[in-house]
């Protein structure tokens, strides 16, 4: 897994993209939550779940289905999130997403249940350039370090890069004059 601060990197680009004020901070946190929360699943561990099981890490909560039950909770509170019903449903389901997307882009693991319930298959990218965390214990380790880097490089700079190529497209003026 990119480590839990890399996940809440899409949320807070697509926060950085859009116009002011379009994406409300109620809106944002949850995105951020919805990005982060699939990781929670490392408690299976504790509770002797396996790690290869449907319900162990980078399982059934790194699924589109699980996305998809955050998208519709987040419609059902969408008046609390300050946002639309179809805003607060596409920006948490995104952002819910995102998680197993960037984790399937790691270097180690088993993959991602990216169709649970459907298959329980764990999935990679065909191309992993992301090197995997290391669990709480040896995050702040050489290993951790390597690992704040291959983030940095594969997930925060391109995103930082896209974010600011959009805010320059988007104040670009347009030349609305017709030919002649």
């Amino acid at each position: 897994m990119p480590s839990v601060f890399t996940h809440a990197a899409i949320p807070l680009a697509l926060w950085c993209a859009s116009d002011r004020g379009r994406i409300a901070a109620p809106l944002l946190t949850a995105g951020v939550v919805a990005a982060m929360l699939p990781d929670a699943d490392v408690l299976a561990f504790a509770l002797h779940i396996p790690y290869a099981d449907s319900f162990g890490h980078r399982g059934a909560s790194h699924s589109i289905v699980f996305a998809a039950v955050l998208a519709v909770l987040a419609a059902a509170l969408h008046t609390r999130l300050r946002a639309s019903a179809v805003q607060a449903a596409a920006f948490v389901g995104i952002s819910a997403l995102s998680h197993p997307l960037l984790d399937a882009l790691t270097s180690g693991g088993l993959g991602v249940a990216l169709w649970w319930p459907w298959s329980g298959e764990r999935l990679f990218a065909p191309w992993r350039p992301i090197r995997v965390s290391p669990f709480a214990g040896q995050f702040f380790s050489p290993r951790g370090l390597a690992t704040v880097v291959s983030e940095l490089r594969w997930v925060w700079l391109p995103l930082a890069a896209a974010v600011i190529g959009w805010r320059l497209i988007q104040r670009a003026p347009v030349d609305t004059r017709t030919p002649q």
